[in-house]
Protein backbone atom coordinates (compact mmCIF):
# COMPACT_ATOMS: atom_id res chain seq x y z
CA UNK A 1 0.00 0.00 0.00
CA UNK A 2 2.61 2.35 0.57
CA UNK A 3 4.22 1.97 -2.74
CA UNK A 4 1.77 2.81 -4.53
CA UNK A 5 0.59 5.72 -2.75
CA UNK A 6 3.25 8.05 -4.32
CA UNK A 7 1.80 6.91 -7.68
CA UNK A 8 -1.55 7.88 -6.55
CA UNK A 9 -0.71 11.11 -5.67
CA UNK A 10 1.57 12.09 -8.47
CA UNK A 11 -2.04 11.48 -10.60
CA UNK A 12 -3.52 13.61 -8.26
CA UNK A 13 -1.62 16.36 -8.23
CA UNK A 14 -1.40 15.97 -12.68
CA UNK A 15 -4.67 15.84 -12.23
CA UNK A 16 -5.06 19.24 -10.43
CA UNK A 17 -2.66 21.38 -12.05
CA UNK A 18 -4.76 19.84 -15.25
CA UNK A 19 -7.75 21.20 -13.91
CA UNK A 20 -6.08 24.61 -12.78
CA UNK A 21 -4.83 25.24 -16.16
CA UNK A 22 -7.87 24.48 -17.98
CA UNK A 23 -9.64 27.05 -15.79
CA UNK A 24 -6.98 29.92 -16.19
CA UNK A 25 -7.52 29.05 -19.60
CA UNK A 26 -11.57 29.65 -19.58
CA UNK A 27 -11.50 32.37 -17.75
CA UNK A 28 -9.37 34.40 -20.01
CA UNK A 29 -11.20 33.33 -23.06
CA UNK A 30 -13.91 34.20 -21.27
CA UNK A 31 -12.58 37.87 -20.28
CA UNK A 32 -11.22 38.40 -23.92
CA UNK A 33 -14.87 38.46 -24.83
CA UNK A 34 -14.69 42.29 -24.00
CA UNK A 35 -18.05 41.54 -21.99
CA UNK A 36 -17.86 43.60 -18.63
CA UNK A 37 -20.34 40.63 -17.26
CA UNK A 38 -17.18 38.38 -17.87
CA UNK A 39 -15.66 39.47 -14.50
CA UNK A 40 -18.38 38.49 -12.37
CA UNK A 41 -16.85 35.69 -10.43
CA UNK A 42 -20.51 33.25 -10.63
CA UNK A 43 -19.97 34.20 -14.41
CA UNK A 44 -16.38 33.29 -14.47
CA UNK A 45 -17.42 29.99 -13.08
CA UNK A 46 -20.44 28.87 -15.15
CA UNK A 47 -18.32 30.03 -18.52
CA UNK A 48 -15.56 27.36 -17.13
CA UNK A 49 -18.16 24.95 -16.48
CA UNK A 50 -17.50 24.15 -12.74
CA UNK A 51 -18.73 25.67 -9.49
CA UNK A 52 -17.61 28.83 -7.90
CA UNK A 53 -16.22 26.22 -5.10
CA UNK A 54 -14.49 24.43 -7.72
CA UNK A 55 -12.97 27.73 -8.08
CA UNK A 56 -12.20 28.63 -4.89
CA UNK A 57 -10.36 24.92 -4.16
CA UNK A 58 -7.71 26.02 -6.89
CA UNK A 59 -7.34 29.95 -6.59
CA UNK A 60 -8.73 30.33 -3.06
CA UNK A 61 -10.94 33.61 -4.06
CA UNK A 62 -11.39 36.10 -6.74
CA UNK A 63 -8.45 37.51 -5.96
CA UNK A 64 -6.07 34.38 -6.06
CA UNK A 65 -7.90 33.58 -9.77
CA UNK A 66 -7.14 36.98 -11.17
CA UNK A 67 -3.58 37.25 -9.97
CA UNK A 68 -3.27 33.49 -11.41
CA UNK A 69 -4.99 34.74 -14.75
CA UNK A 70 -2.55 37.32 -14.97
CA UNK A 71 0.78 35.99 -13.75
CA UNK A 72 -0.26 33.13 -16.65
CA UNK A 73 -0.32 35.89 -19.53
CA UNK A 74 3.01 36.96 -18.11
CA UNK A 75 4.34 33.41 -18.76
CA UNK A 76 3.65 33.30 -22.10
CA UNK A 77 4.41 36.68 -22.76
CA UNK A 78 7.77 36.29 -21.56
CA UNK A 79 10.53 38.81 -21.09
CA UNK A 80 9.81 42.25 -22.61
CA UNK A 81 11.19 43.48 -25.42
CA UNK A 82 11.34 40.54 -26.95
CA UNK A 83 12.82 40.13 -30.61
CA UNK A 84 15.83 42.64 -30.31
CA UNK A 85 18.28 41.14 -32.54
CA UNK A 86 21.30 40.97 -30.49
CA UNK A 87 23.64 43.76 -31.54
CA UNK A 88 21.47 45.91 -32.99
CA UNK A 89 21.10 49.02 -33.70
CA UNK A 90 19.31 51.79 -31.36
CA UNK A 91 16.65 52.45 -34.27
CA UNK A 92 16.28 48.37 -35.18
CA UNK A 93 15.67 47.77 -30.96
CA UNK A 94 13.08 50.51 -30.48
CA UNK A 95 11.93 49.41 -33.83
CA UNK A 96 11.17 46.56 -32.92
CA UNK A 97 9.96 47.28 -28.98
CA UNK A 98 7.15 48.85 -30.57
CA UNK A 99 6.12 45.93 -33.08
CA UNK A 100 6.16 43.70 -31.03
CA UNK A 101 3.79 45.59 -28.60
CA UNK A 102 1.33 46.93 -31.26
CA UNK A 103 0.53 43.05 -32.41
CA UNK A 104 1.19 41.81 -29.03
CA UNK A 105 -1.70 44.25 -27.78
CA UNK A 106 -3.98 42.52 -30.36
CA UNK A 107 -3.93 39.14 -28.87
CA UNK A 108 -6.25 37.25 -26.62
CA UNK A 109 -4.24 37.36 -23.61
CA UNK A 110 -3.94 41.59 -23.79
CA UNK A 111 -8.10 41.89 -24.56
CA UNK A 112 -8.62 39.67 -21.43
CA UNK A 113 -6.14 41.87 -19.48
CA UNK A 114 -7.79 45.15 -20.92
CA UNK A 115 -11.44 43.94 -19.64
CA UNK A 116 -9.90 42.96 -15.96
CA UNK A 117 -8.59 45.98 -15.65
CA UNK A 118 -11.35 47.90 -16.52
CA UNK A 119 -13.19 46.46 -14.13
CA UNK A 120 -10.54 46.39 -11.16
CA UNK A 121 -10.44 49.61 -9.00
CA UNK A 122 -8.53 52.66 -10.71
CA UNK A 123 -6.82 54.06 -6.93
CA UNK A 124 -3.81 51.62 -6.29
CA UNK A 125 -4.42 51.73 -2.49
CA UNK A 126 -8.05 50.66 -2.98
CA UNK A 127 -6.69 47.84 -5.39
CA UNK A 128 -4.07 47.05 -2.87
CA UNK A 129 -6.87 46.91 0.01
CA UNK A 130 -9.52 44.56 -2.22
CA UNK A 131 -7.03 42.73 -4.61
CA UNK A 132 -4.07 42.42 -2.90
CA UNK A 133 -2.59 39.36 -5.18
CA UNK A 134 -3.65 41.03 -8.01
CA UNK A 135 -2.23 44.10 -7.55
CA UNK A 136 0.84 42.62 -6.62
CA UNK A 137 1.50 40.22 -9.66
CA UNK A 138 0.43 44.11 -11.91
CA UNK A 139 3.23 45.77 -9.96
CA UNK A 140 5.78 42.86 -10.57
CA UNK A 141 5.19 43.87 -14.49
CA UNK A 142 6.36 47.32 -14.19
CA UNK A 143 9.44 46.30 -12.23
CA UNK A 144 9.98 43.48 -14.41
CA UNK A 145 9.40 45.58 -17.70
CA UNK A 146 11.34 48.58 -16.89
CA UNK A 147 14.56 46.43 -16.05
CA UNK A 148 13.92 44.40 -19.04
CA UNK A 149 14.16 47.87 -21.35
CA UNK A 150 16.83 48.71 -19.56
CA UNK A 151 18.62 45.28 -20.13
CA UNK A 152 17.44 45.72 -23.73
CA UNK A 153 19.65 49.33 -24.37
CA UNK A 154 22.24 48.77 -21.65
CA UNK A 155 25.01 48.71 -23.92
CA UNK A 156 23.81 51.78 -26.42
CA UNK A 157 25.11 54.28 -24.07
CA UNK A 158 21.48 56.11 -23.48
CA UNK A 159 20.63 57.83 -20.39
CA UNK A 160 18.91 55.12 -18.01
CA UNK A 161 16.55 58.00 -17.09
CA UNK A 162 15.44 58.29 -20.50
CA UNK A 163 14.93 54.44 -21.18
CA UNK A 164 12.95 54.46 -17.73
CA UNK A 165 11.00 57.56 -19.28
CA UNK A 166 10.22 55.41 -22.39
CA UNK A 167 9.60 52.42 -20.74
CA UNK A 168 6.60 54.30 -18.98
CA UNK A 169 4.61 55.76 -21.58
CA UNK A 170 5.55 53.31 -24.38
CA UNK A 171 2.57 50.78 -23.53
CA UNK A 172 0.23 53.04 -23.22
CA UNK A 173 0.97 54.91 -26.31
CA UNK A 174 0.62 51.66 -28.10
CA UNK A 175 -2.69 50.76 -26.87
CA UNK A 176 -3.94 54.35 -27.97
CA UNK A 177 -2.72 53.13 -31.63
CA UNK A 178 -4.08 49.79 -31.28
CA UNK A 179 -7.47 51.53 -30.16
CA UNK A 180 -7.42 53.02 -33.48
CA UNK A 181 -6.68 49.81 -35.67
CA UNK A 182 -9.71 48.57 -33.70
CA UNK A 183 -11.68 51.23 -33.75
CA UNK A 184 -11.29 51.89 -37.37
CA UNK A 185 -9.28 54.99 -38.75
CA UNK A 186 -8.25 56.86 -42.15
CA UNK A 187 -4.69 56.92 -40.52
CA UNK A 188 -1.85 55.39 -41.85
CA UNK A 189 -0.76 53.74 -38.61
CA UNK A 190 2.06 52.14 -40.27
CA UNK A 191 3.52 55.87 -40.82
CA UNK A 192 2.20 56.21 -36.99
CA UNK A 193 4.20 53.64 -36.07
CA UNK A 194 7.36 54.72 -37.90
CA UNK A 195 7.31 58.25 -36.64
CA UNK A 196 6.81 56.99 -33.42
CA UNK A 197 9.96 55.29 -33.44
CA UNK A 198 11.77 58.01 -34.95
CA UNK A 199 10.78 60.37 -32.40
CA UNK A 200 11.71 57.82 -29.53
CA UNK A 201 15.35 57.25 -31.38
CA UNK A 202 16.25 61.17 -31.50
CA UNK A 203 14.73 61.34 -28.03
CA UNK A 204 16.90 58.33 -26.57
CA UNK A 205 20.10 59.34 -28.88
CA UNK A 206 20.10 63.24 -27.56
CA UNK A 207 20.80 61.53 -24.24
CA UNK A 208 24.02 59.96 -25.13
Amino acid sequence: MTGTAPSSSRRTNRRGAATRESMLEAALTSLASGDPGSVSANRIAKDIGVTWGAVKYQFGDIDGLWAAVLHRTAQRRGELPAGLAPGGSLRERVAATVETLYHGLTGTDSRAIETLRAALPRDPAELERLYPQTAAELVSWRAGWNAACQKAFADLDVAPERVREVAAFLPGAMRGIVSEKQLGTYADLDEARRGFTAAIVAYLEHSR
